[in-house]
C-alpha cells in the first residue's frame, strides 16, 4: 500500500502530470469526437485513470527495489525470471486497453475510436511505454535523492573529521606562548599562573566538547572566543575587547575561533597597535558578527586554511543563507559573518 500511495504522489508532481495530460487529454478528445456512442468518452477517461492507477505502480512492484524483486533479494530468495516479470507487467500494463475492449462488449455498446481495429494496439503500446517511462523516472528520482542524502551525510562526516584536527582551530604558537608565560609566572606570581592554567584547561576542554557536536549555542561559541582572547591577552589585558549581545542561535562549534585567531595573528601579533574586538548586531532576518583587528587587509593569504574551512562549514549548515566577507575600514580589518535567524 505504501508503494502504491508513493507512486500516486509521485505522479501528481508537475514534471509528470503535465506529460500525462498532454497525451491523455488528446486521447479522450479523439475518443469523444470520432466515436458514435455517448458512453465512449467515459470509457476513455476510465482507461486513462486505470493506466495511472495500475501502470507505473505495476512496473515498480515487479522491477523496482521497493517491490517484490527487492524484497525477495533482501530475503536471499532468487527473484523470478525476467520474462515472467515482463509477462506480468504486460498483463497489468495492458489492463486499460483490456477494459476498453471488454466494457463495450459487456454492455452491447458499439466499438469506439480507441478500441477499433489497430487503434487499440496503439493505445496499449502508449499505456505500456508510459507506464515504463513514468515508473523509471520515479525510480531514478528516488535513487538520486538517496545519493544526494548519502553525499550530504558523507560531507558532514568529513567536516567532522576535519574538526577533530585541533591544530586547525587552535594556533600552536598561541598555546606555546601561553605555556611559556605560565612558566614565568610560576616563579613570579603563582596565583596568576594557577588561574591561567585553569583557564587554559577550560578552553581545551571546551574545544574537545565542540569536536563532538554538530551545533551549539552562539553564547558558548562567544564564551570560547572570549576565553581564547583572554589567554592571548595575558601580557597586555587592555589590548583586547568585545561588545557582546547574545541572541539565541545555534552555530557550528568553533566557527568563530579561526576568525578570532586571525584577528590576533594579523593584528597585534604583527605589531599593529590597537584593540581586537567582536561586535554583534541584529539585522533583518538574522545576525551580523564583525570580528575586527588593527592593521590593513592585504587580500586572501595563499595557503590559508582557516577562512576556507569556515566557509565550508557555513555552507554545510546554512547553505547559501550565511556569508563571510573581509574588508578594510580606517586601517582596520573586518571579518563579517552574516547568519540567518533560527537554527541550522
Amino acid at each position: 500500500m505504501d508503494l502504491f500511495l508513493d507512486t500516486l504522489a509521485a505522479l501528481t508532481r508537475t514534471r509528470r502530470l503535465v506529460p500525462v495530460l498532454i497525451v491523455g487529454v488528446p486521447l479522450v478528445l479523439a475518443q469523444h469526437y470520432f466515436s458514435m456512442d455517448a458512453n465512449a468518452t467515459a470509457v476513455a477517461v476510465a482507461m486513462v485513470c486505470i493506466f495511472l492507477l495500475i501502470g507505473p505502480f505495476s512496473y515498480r512492484l515487479l522491477f523496482g527495489e521497493e517491490g517484490f524483486r527487492g524484497h525477495l533479494r533482501r530475503l536471499g530468495i532468487v527473484h523470478p525470471e525476467p520474462w515472467l516479470r515482463l509477462f506480468a507487467f504486460g498483463m497489468l500494463g495492458g489492463m486499460p486497453a483490456l477494459f476498453g475492449l471488454l466494457i463495450p462488449e459487456l454492455f452491447g455498446w458499439p466499438a469506439s475510436f480507441l478500441t477499433y481495429s489497430v487503434n487499440i494496439a496503439v493505445a496499449a503500446g502508449l499505456f505500456w511505454v508510459g507506464s515504463w517511462g513514468l515508473a523509471r523516472d520515479i525510480q531514478q528520482e528516488l535513487s538520486l535523492d538517496r545519493e544526494r542524502a548519502r553525499a550530504a551525510a558523507l560531507e558532514l562526516e568529513a567536516e567532522h573529521a576535519r574538526l577533530l584536527a585541533l591544530e586547525a582551530h587552535l594556533d600552536p604558537h598561541f598555546l606555546f606562548n601561553t605555556l611559556n608565560a605560565i612558566a614565568e609566572w610560576v616563579r613570579e606570581d603563582p596565583v596568576h599562573a594557577e588561574h591561567a592554567i585553569l583557564q587554559l584547561s577550560a578552553v581545551l576542554r571546551e574545544i574537545m566538547e565542540g569536536c563532538k557536536r554538530r551545533t551549539w549555542p552562539l553564547s558558548r561559541e562567544l564564551d570560547l572566543v572570549r576565553s581564547v582572547w583572554d589567554l592571548h591577552a595575558v601580557r597586555d589585558p587592555d589590548r583586547f575587547g568585545a561588545t557582546l549581545d547574545l541572541p539565541e542561535l545555534e552555530v557550528p562549534p568553533m566557527v568563530l575561533l579561526p576568525l578570532a585567531e586571525n584577528a590576533v595573528k594579523h593584528g597585534p601579533a604583527k605589531g599593529h597597535s590597537g584593540r581586537v574586538g567582536l561586535t554583534l548586531q541584529r539585522v533583518a532576518g538574522g545576525l551580523r558578527i564583525d570580528v575586527h583587528n588593527p592593521g590593513p587587509y592585504n587580500g586572501p593569504r595563499e595557503g590559508g586554511e582557516g577562512l576556507p574551512m569556515v566557509r565550508r562549514r557555513l555552507a554545510l549548515q546554512f547553505g547559501d543563507r550565511a556569508t563571510l566577507g573581509l574588508s578594510e575600514d580606517a586601517g582596520r580589518t573586518h571579518a563579517v559573518l552574516e547568519l540567518p535567524g533560527g537554527s541550522p
